[in-house]
């Protein structure tokens, strides 16, 4: 496996987390590292962000629900029939919790039997996914430049539970930069995996090369954001101006 794509642009960022990359493979990796513990699929992210070296994960390794939505076993009846949610004061009662099974995004069956995970600077594999955890105002800055050249419209979608079908499965199959927040997934909320308030944003493998680009090309702290209220209101001001200017002279 090799990295062509030049990410090098997510260093700028300075993130207090590192960024992880995600790819979803049939065959086993080469040259990486199996996990040598069982986490939750969530948990993969602050791993990664823990270990110095790539490694990869197997069904064997996963000791929640995310190795369903992977698509490497079924759903159990009394999961996917609702039982679960109502016991823990989630949904009111199953049919509610049944009905996000319609909603919620799985891989095909036994087309994935590995994941790898890799830090930014120790990536050598072209990712299926981008997994950036960020401040709210770096994660404007990336949304921004989805946005650029694109007119792109910033869509989040998740569920109370399941969050990691949201945050890897639903990226990857749509095709859409996903995000949502620490400290709104049960799941991630009651094992205490992630501090809350961070954005964390999944960009699937077709997005990160435009994305990349207009990071290099744009503005990401506009002069706007910078000039206080009234010099704000003033810039306001003349740009409608200008514009109502350009369009009678048209």
């Amino acid at each position: 496996m090799t990295l062509r794509t030049d990410l090098s642009i997510y260093n700028k960022f300075n993130f207090e987390k590192p960024p992880v990359a995600v790819k979803f493979m049939l065959p086993k990796p080469k040259g990486l590292e199996p996990l040598d513990k069982e986490l939750p699929f969530c948990e993969m992210i602050k791993e990664t962000q823990q270990r110095t070296k790539p490694f990869y994960f197997t069904k064997a390794n996963e000791n929640c629900v995310g190795k369903v939505v992977l698509g490497m076993e079924e759903m159990p009846p009394h999961i996917e029939g609702g039982l679960i949610g109502p016991k823990f004061g989630i949904y009111q009662e199953a049919r509610v919790n049944n009905k996000i099974y319609q909603y919620i995004p799985k891989l095909q069956k036994n087309m994935v039997n590995y994941v790898s995970f890799s830090r930014l600077e120790t990536l050598n594999f072209e990712p299926d996914l981008l997994i950036l955890t960020a401040k709210p105002r770096q994660a404007e800055i990336v949304l921004r430049a989805m946005s650029y050249s694109t007119g792109e419209v910033w869509a989040p979608r998740t569920t109370p539970v399941l969050g990691c079908a949201w945050i890897y499965v639903y990226p990857y199959l749509s095709g859409n930069v996903n995000y949502t927040m620490t400290g709104l997934g049960f799941g991630m909320i009651a094992k205490k995996i992630f501090e809350e308030g961070w954005m964390l944003l999944s960009i699937p493998y077709n997005w990160i090369p435009t994305i990349t680009q207009n990071l290099k090309e744009m503005e990401w702290v506009l002069p706007s954001y910078t000039d206080g209220r009234e010099g704000f209101l003033k810039r306001e001001k003349q740009v409608f101006d200008e514009a109502a200017r350009e369009a009678q002279e048209s």
